[in-house]
C-alpha cells in the first residue's frame, strides 16, 4: 500500500525529491542547448523559468470537452477546477485536446474514433513534458480510449468522469438517454405518436450538461473506471451540473500531482484483481453489452490475461443492485442520491464478491474506500439476496454461428422469456426462421416486407456490422419487429448480430459476435430461412445444418472471395480495418498490443534537434 506524501512531495531515501521526466525537458544542465529548445517556447504565454525548473510535477489535463462532443463539453469548465486543484498541491497543469468521440454526432459509428483517439493519446503521454495526466471522460468510448492510453504508456493517471444529465421528464414520467428512443420509435411504428412527438418526446431526455442518464455505456464505463481503481471513490455517479463535480474535479486535480510522487502507476492498479471486481461490479449495476469489448481491450493493453468467457465466469451468476434504466426504472439522480458505486461496493463486499485489497487511484484499498458507504435502499439500490433479478450477468454463446458472442440476461423481459424460453419441454431455449439483413439500411428497407413473411417464431439476423465490416462495430442489433407485429403487441424478436447495440438499449440481444461476418466468421454463411437454435442452458447458437453443409458454404464463401463489405471511405477506415481485431478480444489494434510500459521500457524520446 502506498503513503501518502507530505506536502505534495515524496522524498526519496536521502530526503531529495525523485527526479521527474519533465525535467529532461526543462532542466537538463548536460544538454544546455536542448533545454533551452524545450523551454522558451513554453514561457511564450506566460509561463516563467522558475516555474517550468522548479523540479514542480507537470500533469497534463487530457481535454475531452469540446462543441462536437456535447456529452463532454462540460469539462471545458471543469478542467479550471482540475487546475486548482493541480496548483494547489504543487504542481503545474498543461491542457491539451484529444481527438472528439460523440456517440450520438460520430458517422458511421463513434466506435471506429475509439483506436484513433487511443493512439493520439499515447504520443501525446509518451512525447511530450508530462509526469502524470487527468483524464476527462464522459460520452462512450472517450472513456475506454483514454484509460487505454494512459495503461499503454503507463505515467500516473486519474479519470475524471463528466457524470451524467439530470432526469428527463415528459408527462410527468422519467425519460432516460436513449432508452425513450427504442420505446418511442416502437409507439411511432404503431401509428400511437408522430414525428414531431417523437422528437419533443426523445429531446427531453437531455435537460442539461453530461452524459447519458441511463446506465447506458457512458455511465457504464465510467462506473468501471471507478470499480478498477481509476477514480477517485465517488466520482462516476455524480449528476453533471451538481456542485459536486466540480469539487471532485478539484480533488482529481490535487490527487494527480500525488501519485506522481508516489510513482503510482496504471499498472499498479489495472491488476487481475481489479479487473474481477470490474466484471462483478457491471452484472451488479446492469452494465451495457459494450463493456466487454472496452475492458478487455484496456487489459490486453496493461498486459492481464482476460478472455470474453470470464465475463460469464464471474459475472454471470452476480445479481442486479441496480434500479436504474435500462434494466429497471430510475434514472442517474437517484443513483447518485443512493450512493452510486461504493454503495454498490459495499453490498457486495458483504457476500465476498469483492477483492478488497485491490488498489486505487487514492493508494487506498477498494475496500477501505467502500466500508462506510451508504447502505442498501433496497429500491433504487438493492439488497443482494433482495435484487431486481437473480442471475444477472452476461452470457457467453458459441456454437457454428460464432465462436463467441455476448447476452445481457438483466434485460430480459417477462413478454420474451415466456415466449421464448418458457417452454417446459425446451426451458431456455428457442429455434426459429431465420431473417437475414445485410447491414442496418438493409433491415430498415426491408423490415416490413410482407413477402418475407415475418412472425413471432423468426429470428432476426443483421451482419457486416462488426468492426471490420462497417467498420467500427455499429450498434444495430436491437432491431424492432415489423410494424404488423408491434401493432399486434409483439414488441420484441429474438435478434442476433456481429454489431454492437447502444447499453441504453433493453433489447435482449446476441450481439457482440465473433469473429464477424467480415472476417468470415459463421454469421456470413447464414442465409434467409435456415432454422437456427438458442440454448441458453448450454451457451449455443447453431445453423440447424450438417457439418459438411457447414463446410461446403465456408468453402463456396472463399471461393467467391471471402464476405463483402463496403469500400473505405477515408484513409484513417482503412488503417482501422488493417489493425482492428474482434469484438471479443478488445478490437484492438492488434499492432498495438505489444507495447507496454512505453515510459517506463525506453524512457524519454530522443531530443528533436
Amino acid at each position: 500500500m502506498t503513503k501518502k506524501p507530505t506536502n505534495g512531495h515524496a522524498p526519496a531515501g536521502n530526503g531529495t525529491r525523485r527526479h521527474l521526466r519533465s525535467q529532461e525537458w526543462f532542466n537538463n544542465p548536460h544538454n544546455p542547448g536542448m533545454t533551452a529548445l524545450y523551454m522558451e517556447r513554453y514561457l511564450n504565454y506566460g509561463l516563467t523559468r522558475a516555474e517550468l525548473q522548479s523540479g514542480k510535477p507537470i500533469i497534463g489535463i487530457a481535454q475531452t470537452g469540446n462543441d462536437l462532443s456535447p456529452c463532454n463539453r462540460h469539462h471545458i469548465e471543469l478542467a479550471h477546477r482540475v487546475r486548482e486543484g493541480i496548483r494547489e498541491a504543487g504542481g503545474i497543469a498543461m491542457e491539451f485536446p484529444t481527438h472528439p468521440i460523440q456517440e450520438t454526432g460520430k458517422r458511421p459509428t463513434a466506435a471506429l474514433d475509439r483506436n484513433l483517439a487511443y493512439l493520439g493519446l499515447v504520443e501525446i503521454l509518451y512525447g511530450y513534458p508530462l509526469d502524470g495526466v487527468v483524464l476527462t471522460t464522459g460520452c462512450d468510448k472517450t472513456t475506454p480510449a483514454c484509460m487505454m492510453a494512459a495503461a499503454t504508456v503507463n505515467l500516473p493517471a486519474i479519470v475524471l468522469s463528466g457524470g451524467p444529465m439530470l432526469n428527463g421528464w415528459h408527462n410527468g414520467e422519467r425519460t432516460g438517454s436513449g432508452t425513450i428512443v427504442w420505446k418511442s420509435r416502437e409507439r411511432l411504428a404503431a401509428g400511437e405518436i408522430d414525428y414531431d412527438e417523437f422528437m419533443e418526446i426523445v429531446a427531453s431526455s437531455a435537460p442539461s450538461v453530461g452524459h447519458c442518464n441511463t446506465m447506458g455505456t457512458a455511465s457504464t464505463m465510467n462506473g468501471l473506471a471507478e470499480a478498477l481503481g481509476f477514480s477517485l471513490p465517488g466520482c462516476a455517479a455524480i449528476p453533471a451540473p451538481y456542485r459536486e463535480r466540480g469539487q471532485i474535479a478539484y480533488e482529481t486535480g490535487k490527487r494527480a500531482v500525488e501519485m506522481v510522487w508516489e510513482d503510482l502507476k496504471p499498472s499498479d492498479i489495472l491488476t487481475r484483481k481489479a479487473f474481477e471486481n470490474c466484471i462483478v461490479i457491471n452484472s451488479a449495476i446492469g452494465g451495457s453489452t459494450n463493456a466487454p469489448i472496452h475492458i478487455n481491450a484496456l487489459a490486453r493493453h496493461i498486459g492481464v490475461e482476460l478472455s470474453i468467457d470470464d465475463w460469464q465466469k464471474f459475472g454471470h451468476d452476480v445479481p442486479l443492485l441496480v434500479n436504474m434504466q435500462p434494466a429497471g426504472f430510475y434514472l442517474g439522480e437517484e443513483f447518485h442520491r443512493a450512493g452510486g458505486v461504493p454503495a454498490v461496493v459495499r453490498e457486495l463486499m458483504k457476500h465476498k464478491r469483492i477483492h478488497e485489497d485491490a488498489v486505487t487511484v487514492n493508494g487506498r484499498g477498494i475496500g477501505e474506500n467502500c466500508k462506510d458507504a451508504p447502505a442498501p435502499d433496497n429500491d433504487v439500490i438493492h439488497a443482494y439476496d433482495k435484487p431486481l433479478v437473480k442471475d444477472a450477468g452476461f452470457l457467453v454463446l458459441k456454437g457454428n454461428l460464432f465462436d463467441s458472442a455476448i447476452m445481457k440476461t438483466s434485460v430480459i423481459s417477462k413478454e420474451f422469456r415466456d415466449r421464448y424460453l418458457s417452454n417446459p419441454k425446451d426451458l431456455n431455449a428457442f429455434e426459429g426462421r431465420a431473417i437475414v439483413f445485410e447491414g442496418p439500411e438493409d433491415y430498415h428497407e426491408r423490415i416490413d416486407d410482407a413477402s418475407l413473411d415475418i412472425d413471432e417464431r423468426c429470428v432476426l439476423f443483421i451482419r457486416g456490422t462488426g468492426p471490420i465490416g462497417y467498420p467500427g462495430g455499429a450498434e444495430v442489433v436491437n432491431m424492432q419487429p415489423p410494424a404488423a407485429l408491434i401493432k399486434r403487441g409483439i414488441h420484441s424478436l429474438p435478434c442476433i448480430g456481429d454489431g454492437r447495440q447502444s447499453g441504453t438499449s433493453g433489447s435482449p440481444s446476441i450481439l457482440n459476435a465473433s469473429p464477424e461476418a467480415a472476417a468470415n466468421g459463421g454469421l456470413a454463411i447464414l442465409r434467409t430461412g435456415d432454422k437456427v437454435r438458442v440454448d441458453l442452458n448450454k451457451g449455443s447458437a447453431n445453423i440447424l445444418i450438417s457439418d459438411d453443409e457447414v463446410k461446403k458454404r465456408h468453402a463456396e464463401l472463399m471461393a467467391n472471395g471471402g464476405f463483402k463489405h463496403p469500400a473505405n471511405q477515408t484513409p484513417w477506415q482503412e488503417l482501422y480495418r488493417n489493425t482492428v481485431g474482434q469484438q471479443s478480444t478488445g478490437a484492438c489494434m492488434e499492432l498495438a498490443t505489444r507495447y507496454q510500459n512505453v515510459a517506463g521500457t525506453f524512457g524519454v524520446a530522443r531530443d528533436n534537434h
